[in-house]
């Protein structure tokens, strides 16, 4: 017997199923092995070399792999086939070989691009050996991930309070999106008008033509600089005779998009589904390890971390079958169509994301899918199907107009276009896809003849603004660092996440704004370390991991040239003392920091007290404004507030920030840190009233709007209609709630405690007396993982002792420091297996100590008794 060991449980179940009895399939559940998150893993010094730690879920599942290879006639490496699969392969086997399990045994890798019982079959009859140079590749980029992140991030901390950390490609998005923000601040608006005409001709047919030359000379989109300029043209316009003084049409030819690599597949997504990067990759991984249909699992998508454009010939024959049985052989080229990527180092060893069988029609299969799952499998079947047909044939018409009046004359132009054939738009449900083109398409113009005259039916003129650039969004930052060159598909999502953790932005209505910190870290970064910010810089250290990756580069000859470069330059800057950083940060950000006032006053001056100078400040919650003359002068705003905004709250020497005082007592409310964390108090002394910050609420996020909201609880949401008895709502140990007549019901989030109203109170309520006195509602969930090997949703949610995974009766606490929204699907199977593995034995100590307790009840209530009739 083979033992084959693949990365999720998932796709195990479903290859057992392909292999037989031949076979046993393990799944190591992702990394087995990572660099400890602490000085030292890897050591230039000793030419890189890299310690690597197996945490305690991947011991077992390692210690259970080597078991059954120890039995086993032979080894296959199935991970992924990308980078990352294969540093899986190599971490594995070089785990097997350090337990000495492997002696004499065969040893192979076998990759496939999509879970189908051919492609799993294909790929085991033409096994290789491990790519050494992909896993160099991997190593080098382990390397200098860690080596930037540990060498900078303290360096951050010293000097700029309140930092988290600077990663080598997140730092380089980051910048992208600030440097949007910039241009955005920068941005002066300018007024325009434009100015068209509704037309008549001969027919009666109307259609509209816009202005485009006025006396001979050709206008731009801002040449109407005023309201008279544009009343005088229409004076004219309105007493002028229009005549056609010509008609073309043209016919284009627009051509199917290529099938979807893993960024266009995000930003498609995103653009059209509203999926983040995050949630995308979780659904599409899903949809390729597989699911059930109609009693079998089997993958629906190929491998979706890819960056090539290209179909297998057998699927581009079925595409081919599936196009003339569909849609006709109308809609069918000729010769197949072949596509090449034209994203910067864009590696072409997989296929693009396409279904495993085009056969499998969205319709057939949603009913086997929840409701993500068939919308992202919907837009796969038909990207991938459309990139094979014909082209859609469209006819342009573009109608040119003279108006004369008098000795003036003027140019007005009318385009229209008619699709003749709809070609590869026939795939589609919309007729126009938001990542096919940029090009507006134009309505349809009546039968226009060369120099006929036309009868003006009315002149309209429109005011409009120029607009800054947009902000990104997800989908529009993932196309741009492609572009650039810089991350690979695999860690789009992967940056996002990051960057948002990191409070370094935030995602409101899917635009990606900069926060305060974010901001400070990018500029502290672009003046002192300047080059490793740089898109050029990284985009050309992109390549040379691709050149390592092909065997064309040393990784080790790589990661020296970098860090030769790097340290010098954390070295002098380790050096700088943080008065200068602060210098650096007022001159850098000052449009930002001291906006211009309207009256002429010196924006730096403070203006509470006339004679102190604003400044930025750094503190443990992060950057604010304020005066010079601390501790005499209280003033202080926060970072991006203009002047007039201040609220004379003020960073005091043990840490406590003043909000601002309590419009009811006049006493001053205050942010501080205790014992147990950050909390509110309003005025002095014992008697002074306290409140806690709630889970997800940080200190930067806190103004005395919030603070008082805080300090109101509990807050009555109203009195109950049946019993007459008032309903509150408050925060307490265990979360949200509602309180009524004794009886406890927890609230989903914490803004439900300042926002619920009675009618959704008294339905909580009933919902938590339907279940029993006794029983205590479930916390809503943070986030659906996926599905168990053995059936059943897991969920990560957040309990009164802390954030677990749960699978139906099964919780799984998780281990301490784990961020919640970090929690894997592979993680959250181990941990929840592992538990229902001791359920046994807790079960038994759970009835001991409940008998021993009944028991110590029991003795102490005849004790009591006894006592009573003495």
């Amino acid at each position: 017997m083979d033992v084959v060991i693949v990365e999720s449980p998932a796709k195990a179940k479903t290859i057992n199923k392909y292999l037989g009895s031949g076979y046993k399939v393990l799944a190591s559940f992702g990394h087995v092995r990572d660099l400890p998150a602490k000085d030292g893993s890897v050591r230039p010094d000793e030419d890189f070399a890299m310690s690597w730690e197996v945490d305690g879920a991947s011991a077992k599942r390692l210690a259970e792999i080597a078991k059954a290879v120890k039995d086993a006639d032979g080894v296959i490496l199935a991970t992924d086939p990308d980078r990352e699969g294969e540093a899986i392969s190599w971490h594995v086997l070089d785990v097997l070989n350090q337990k000495r399990v492997l002696k004499d045994k065969k040893v192979r890798r076998v990759v496939f691009n999509a879970i189908t019982k051919k492609a799993v079959l294909d790929a085991m009859a033409n096994p290789r050996d491990i790519d050494k140079p992909l896993v160099d590749a991997y190593l080098a980029r382990r390397a200098l991930d860690y080596l930037v992140g540990f060498t900078l991030s303290p360096v951050l901390w010293r000097k700029l309070p309140g930092a988290r950390s600077a990663g080598r490609v997140q730092s380089v998005a980051l910048r992208l999106i600030c440097d949007r923000e910039a241009e955005i601040e920068r941005f002066v608006r300018e007024d325009y008008w434009q100015i068209a005409a509704t037309l008549a001709t001969p027919r009666s047919d109307t259609f509209e033509a816009r202005l485009t030359a006025l006396d001979g000379r050709k206008l731009q989109k801002l040449d109407i600089k005023s309201a008279e300029q544009a009343e005088e043209i229409r004076r004219m316009l309105d007493g002028a005779a229009f005549r056609v003084l010509s008609v073309e049409a043209k016919p284009t030819r627009r051509n199917p998009p290529p099938p979807f690599t893993t960024s266009t597949l995000q930003q498609a997504a995103s653009s059209r589904l509203g999926f983040s990067a995050t949630r995308t990759m979780q659904i599409a991984q899903r949809l390729y390890e597989g699911v059930d249909i109609g009693g079998e699992t089997m993958g629906l998508i190929t491998y979706m971390r890819t960056d090539g454009v290209q179909m297998a010939p057998e699927a581009i024959d079925q595409a081919r079958a599936a196009i003339a049985k569909t849609f006709g052989d109308r809609y069918l080229p000729d010769k197949p169509r072949f596509y090449s990527t034209k994203a910067k180092n864009a590696q072409e060893a997989h296929e693009a994301v396409r279904p495993t069988d085009f056969s499998r029609t969205p319709d057939q299969v949603r009913k086997y899918l929840d409701a993500d799952q068939a919308r992202l499998y919907e837009m796969i079947w038909k990207r991938a199907i459309a990139s094979q047909m014909e082209p859609a044939e469209i006819e342009r018409t573009t109608v040119e107009i003279e108006a004369t009046n008098g000795g003036r004359t003027a140019g007005l132009r009318a385009v229209g276009s008619v699709v003749r054939f709809d070609g590869f738009l026939a795939a589609y449900t919309e007729v126009k896809e938001d990542d096919q083109t940029d090009d507006d398409e134009d309505g349809r113009l009546p039968v226009i003849n060369a120099n006929e005259a036309l009868e003006r039916e009315s002149i309209q003129v429109t005011a409009h603004t120029t607009e800054p650039p947009p902000r990104y969004t997800e989908a529009t930052l993932i196309k741009k660092l492609e572009e650039l060159g810089i991350g690979r598909p695999s860690t789009y999502a992967a940056i996002l996440k990051t960057l948002e953790d990191r409070d370094y932005i935030a995602n409101e209505r899917r635009r990606l704004i900069p926060q305060p910190r974010g901001r400070i870290v990018t500029t502290f970064l672009e003046n002192f370390f300047r080059r490793y910010v740089e898109y050029d810089f990284t985009a050309d250290l992109e390549e040379k991991l691709d050149e390592i990756s092909d065997g064309k580069l040393s990784w080790k000859e790589v990661l020296r040239d970098f860090w030769r470069d790097f340290s010098g330059a954390v070295d002098d800057i380790k050096e700088l003392r943080v008065t200068d950083v602060i210098d650096v940060m007022n001159n850098e950000l000052a449009p930002l920091l001291f906006p211009r006032q309207e009256d002429g006053r010196d924006p730096r001056i403070c203006p509470k007290c006339g004679t102190g100078h604003l400044s930025l400040k750094l503190g443990r919650y992060g950057a604010f404004v304020g005066c010079s003359n601390y501790p005499e002068c209280s003033y202080t705003r926060q970072f991006g507030e203009s002047g007039e905004n201040g609220n004379g709250s003020e960073a005091l020497a043990d840490g406590n920030k003043v909000l601002g005082a309590d419009p009811d007592t006049g006493e001053e409310i205050t942010l501080r840190n205790g014992r147990f964390g950050p909390y509110i108090q309003r005025g002095e002394g014992k008697d002074a009233k306290r409140a806690g910050l709630p889970k997800g609420w940080t200190p930067d996020m806190i103004d005395l709007e919030k603070a008082l909201a805080l300090l109101s609880l509990p807050r009555e949401v109203g009195v109950h209609p049946e019993t007459g008895k008032t309903i509150s709502a408050g925060i307490g140990r265990y979360g949200p709630f509602l309180l009524h007549d004794g009886s406890y019901a927890n609230l989903d989030s914490v803004d439900d405690v300042f926002s619920i109203g009675i009618n959704r109170a008294v339905a909580i309520l009933a919902e938590k007396k339907s279940r029993g006195a006794g029983a205590r509602s479930k916390p809503a969930a943070l986030k659906e993982l996926g599905e168990h090997p053995d059936g059943g949703v897991i969920t990560v949610r957040d309990g009164r002792y802390g954030p677990y995974v749960n699978l139906g009766k099964i919780n799984a606490t998780l281990p301490k420091g784990t961020d919640p929204d970090s929690v894997t699907l592979e993680q959250a199977i181990a941990l929840i297996d592992a538990k229902a593995g001791s359920g046994r034995s807790t079960a038994k100590k759970t009835s001991a100590k409940a008998s021993a307790k009944t028991s110590t009840a029991k003795k102490a209530t005849a004790k009591k008794t006894a006592k009573a009739g003495s």
